[in-house]
């Protein structure tokens, strides 16, 4: 060995030993030093503790996620994506959302409004000259908070038939032309799928696009939501679940069949967890619509019902949401203004129907007990 390499050597391990001294001396870090005295340390929040009794008893399956602040605090799935080749939900699982679909539409009609191209005021004949002379003073805002009295064209005899067909939108709006109103436009709130459907015709007569293009340009691709969108019988999408129901001979059976067509702009769009949480932060963050805008869409009308979602008040913390259920899906996804927490449950099993419960109880964990980012 030469003298220069036997030099190199010995400061080599010099180097070496300082560096080992140093990490011994070093002060331990904030997250590793043990507490003072009798100081607690605050256990983390278990949200998987509520989920899993729901699992574990066969009456949910699907995604979850929470956060609060613009931060996730859990995000998981549960139970299969596709039951048959055992493939697992997980937060990237593409789910039908049903009537959460319904505010996306309201955010499509007041884009339309910040274009200049429409005002909610706006009777419904000026921009269908053929409507039915009993809708004469029914406006775009009635449509949107299901006080319009146009009967809910899902409840129709004929809608067990027809959804299982492609359906043209056009189609739709004729069955619902020549029926007489429930009741005087404006004069009560009536949850209605029928508004919903016309306002989707409305978007694509004025904006000259498909409502599934209209809104994959205005609303999914301004906000980076590339998991969203109008659903397809007969496009491949992955990571997309199947939809299954409860029935009394079975656990579980495959969902009935629905020809997409048939929900439109009332429930036709399918989302992730991870995306719906995009949408809400682009939402209520202020940037896709106008402060103006967003206003109008949260405020509530009858009915408690604004444009396309619901404001309450639970646990006294007011709550802005919206949920979902279409054949073989249910959703829920809900927030809370005053601490900004986001709670998105998913699931691919309909009937249930505790998308609800399962919602409450997680958000009484971030924000009962005020868990911050």
């Amino acid at each position: 060995m030469t003298s220069n390499s036997r030099w190199l050597k010995k400061r080599l391990g010099l180097v070496f030993l300082l560096m080992v001294l140093a990490g011994l001396l070093a002060p331990m870090s904030s997250s590793a030093q043990p507490a003072a005295g009798n100081t607690a340390i605050a256990p983390a929040i278990d949200y998987d503790a509520v989920v899993r009794p729901y699992v574990q008893q066969g009456r949910f399956m699907g995604a979850v996620l929470v956060a609060s602040q613009g931060k996730v605090l859990f995000s998981r799935g549960y139970g299969a994506a596709n039951l048959e080749w055992d493939v697992a939900n997980t937060p990237l699982t593409k789910f039908r959302i049903g009537s959460v679909t319904k505010q996306f539409t309201a955010a499509a009609v007041l884009l339309l409004e910040q274009d200049g191209k429409l005002r909610l005021k706006d009777r419904v004949s000026a921009h269908w000259p053929q409507a039915p002379a009993a809708w004469k003073d029914i406006t775009v805002f009635h449509l949107l908070t299901h006080t319009s009295g146009i009967p809910n064209y899902t409840a129709f005899p004929e809608f067990a038939s027809l959804q299982v067909f492609d359906t043209p939108v056009e189609k739709i709006v004729e069955g619902m032309r020549n029926r007489p109103l429930d009741f005087t436009p404006g004069s009560k709130y009536d949850y209605s799928n029928s508004g919903y459907v016309l306002l989707g015709w409305l978007i694509e007569r004025i904006s000259g696009q498909r409502y599934g293009d209209f809104v994959r340009d205005r609303i999914f691709e301004p906000l980076g939501m590339q998991d969203s969108g109008y659903d397809s019988n007969t496009a491949i999408i992955e990571r997309r679940a199947a939809g299954y129901e409860r029935r009394r001979d079975q656990p579980l059976a495959n969902a009935g069949f629905v020809h997409m067509s048939t929900p439109h702009a009332a429930g036709a769009l399918y989302s992730t967890a991870e995306d719906l949480l995009r949408w809400a932060q682009g939402l209520f963050g202020g940037t896709l619509l106008s402060a103006e805008s967003l206003k109008k869409m949260t405020t509530p009308y009858k009915g408690g019902y604004a444009l396309g979602l619901e404001v309450k008040q639970v646990d006294g913390h007011e709550v802005i949401e919206h949920d979902g259920a279409i054949d073989g899906f249910d959703s829920f996804l809900s927030y809370y203004p005053a601490q900004k927490v986001v709670v998105i449950v998913l699931s691919n099993v309909a009937g249930g129907r505790r998308m609800g419960d399962i919602t409450r109880e997680l958000a009484a964990l971030a924000v009962g007990r005020g868990e911050q980012p």
